[in-house]
């Protein structure tokens, strides 16, 4: 799990420095600034809550059918 953060937490601190280095030096600010800051945010607009989730098996004597769960 922890393996799963730390990617997350460094790329988004690069975001944070991207946009924070184009609102504060602007005219310092370069090419690689602006595609990081712009793939973040394109990023963001990804419905990343529409992954699938992983499924516990089915109990003794009951089917995958007699779930009451919705999502399918």
């Amino acid at each position: 799990m922890v393996r799963r953060w730390i990617p997350t937490l460094v790329l988004g601190g690069l975001w944070w420095w991207a946009v924070a280095r184009l609102l504060l030096e602007p005219e310092h600010a370069g090419l690689v600034e602006g595609a990081v800051a712009a793939g973040g945010w394109g990023l963001s607009l990804l419905p990343v809550h529409v992954t699938a989730a992983v499924r516990a098996e089915p109990a003794d004597g009951e089917t995958a059918t007699d779930r009451t769960d919705i999502s399918t």
